[in-house]
């Protein structure tokens, strides 16, 4: 049986729950969409829903692919196994299509939401973010990039920028917050109203990247398990895999267990804690992952040996907006092609704020040299 794009939106219809978007009832995107292939009967060929589409196209665009050598918290070229920009939105979109599976809520709009959350981060992570927003004429926020690139900076279609999201992805961007865009609140920030699978996304990406940072520090020897072992959730974890192997694992073994079952824990609670209405932790959850995160910042974030790392990346950023700004004719003229109505610095930017770790130290080298850097 081949399934037709309206077959696979009623099996979609039937399958999610009344609270879900469904394809079928998508706002649409700003551009009409002309890139079906219709066959000789007069029906779609090939039966991908609207927000399948958008990951599609997420996927496969450039800035998602220079996510494999962008930070996550160690520079991406600092070792093979450590997080990074790129591993860490593939850890997001799996865990928001997790919950979503067991909400009744749309899988596919959610991935795509969770592939291009982090697009517009720049080099060096949020050092590299707190960077810009030093030199850029009225700041710079990483997700107000991911939607700037998906809507202008790439350039796949004859007939417009960007890819051409359906809007519901685009709100799902708009309104995407962590604890790190809201001095650690934790959950969807105050006056944020967005659909349920935006919210999912939301969650997902502080699930994923307080476990994974917690597995790299304790990769990395920064952070121990002396420092993790007093926390409430590292506790309950602990016991379940006890209760599960007889003991904890050994080395490495151990660490990953223990680091999945509090996944699993955060999972179920969003799970247990939903009313149809929002998605949320409950407030024992939040008290957990706020220790959590408190030990990862005094013991790894803020550590001598992540700090130095960094710090040499917001120090290259900076001399590297600096020569640019004094030579603008340096700057591609792809970026360059909107400066009389944004400004020489706006091209700057978007360059700089695209460029990989190791791309950036390379035109730093080449544009500055190595003195004082």
């Amino acid at each position: 049986m081949i399934y037709t794009k309206d077959k696979l939106e009623q099996l979609e219809e039937n399958r999610l729950a009344p609270y879900a978007v469904k394809s079928m009832e998508s706002k649409g995107r700003k551009f009409k969409d002309t890139s079906a292939s219709i066959g000789r009967s007069g029906i779609e060929r090939y039966g991908r829903l609207c927000f399948q589409k958008d990951r599609d196209r997420i996927i496969h665009c450039k800035a998602f692919r220079r996510l494999d050598e962008k930070t996550q918290v160690f520079p991406a070229f600092v070792g093979d196994h450590y997080r990074t920009r790129l591993t860490h939105t593939l850890e997001v979109a799996q865990i928001s299509r997790d919950i979503c599976r067991r909400l009744g809520l749309n899988e596919d709009l959610a991935e795509a939401i969770a592939l291009a959350h982090d697009l517009g981060h720049p080099p060096f992570g949020h050092a590299g973010e707190d960077a810009l927003n030093e030199v850029v004429p009225g700041g710079f926020e990483h997700n107000n990039q991911s939607q700037r690139i998906v809507e202008k900076l790439e350039k796949l279609y004859p007939d417009f920028d960007g890819l051409n999201l359906s809007l519901e992805v685009l709100e799902g961007l708009a309104k995407h917050q962590t604890s790190w865009d809201r001095s650690g609140e934790l959950g969807v920030g105050d006056g944020v109203v967005m659909h349920l699978e935006g919210q999912v996304v939301n969650l997902a990406d502080e699930i994923a990247y307080t476990n994974h940072d917690m597995d790299d520090g304790l990769r990395s020897g920064i952070l121990l398990i002396e420092d993790l072992s007093g926390a409430v959730l590292w506790q309950e974890a602990e016991k379940l895999v006890i209760e599960k192997y007889g003991q904890v694992p050994s080395g490495e073994v151990g660490i990953s267990r223990i680091i999945s079952s509090i996944i699993y824990f955060m999972i179920d609670d969003v799970v247990q804690n939903f009313d149809e209405t929002a998605v949320t932790f409950s407030n024992s959850m939040v008290e957990k992952i706020k220790e959590l995160r408190e030990i990862l910042f005094e013991k790894f974030y803020l550590s001598e040996k992540v700090k130095s790392k960094l710090d040499n990346g917001r120090v290259m950023i900076k001399k590297l907006f600096q020569y640019y700004v004094e030579n603008p004719e340096k700057v591609p003229e792809k970026y360059r092609c909107n400066e009389s109505n944004e400004g020489i610095e706006i091209a700057i930017k978007d360059y700089i704020a695209g460029m990989t770790d190791r791309f950036l130290e390379k035109d730093v080298e080449k544009c500055c040299g190595t003195q004082d850097i």
